[in-house]
C-alpha cells in the first residue's frame, strides 16, 4: 500500500529537528523510528502510532482510531488514526507527539 506523501511532510515538519529520527519503509508505508524504534508513520491516508501498552486501551477511546491490525490480527500498542482526526496541524500534532514520546521512553536499538 502507498503512502500519502503530503501527510509524511507534515510528519517531517514536526519531527525534522529531533535528534536520533529516521525514516524507514515498513508496512508498506514509511515509519518515524526515534534512536531505532518506531515512534509514528503514515499508511495510506491515515497515521500509525505506537502508543505502547499502557496507552492503548487510552487512544483506542478517541475519535477515529481503530486498533492496528496490518497482519490481519491486532498490534497491542499500535493504532491507526484516521484523516479526520489529523487534518488539522494540532490533532497530528498530539498524535506523533504520543508516538515520539513513547519510543522515546525506550532503550535505543
Amino acid at each position: 500500500m502507498a503512502y500519502s506523501e503530503g501527510l509524511a511532510e507534515r510528519v517531517r515538519e514536526l519531527v525534522t529537528e529531533m535528534p536520533g529520527l529516521t525514516e524507514k519503509k515498513m508496512f508498506g508505508g514509511l515509519a518515524f523510528m526515534l534512536n531505532g524504534n518506531m515512534a509514528c508513520g503514515v499508511l495510506g491516508e491515515e497515521l500509525m502510532v505506537r502508543v505502547g501498552p499502557d496507552g492503548y486501551d487510552d487512544a483506542l477511546e478517541q475519535r477515529y482510531t481503530r486498533p492496528m491490525d496490518y497482519t490481519g490480527r491486532p498490534i497491542k500498542g499500535m493504532v491507526y488514526v484516521e484523516e479526520d482526526a489529523i487534518s488539522e496541524d494540532d490533532g497530528l500534532g498530539s498524535w506523533v507527539t504520543r508516538g515520539v514520546d513513547f519510543a522515546g521512553s525506550l532503550p535505543p536499538k
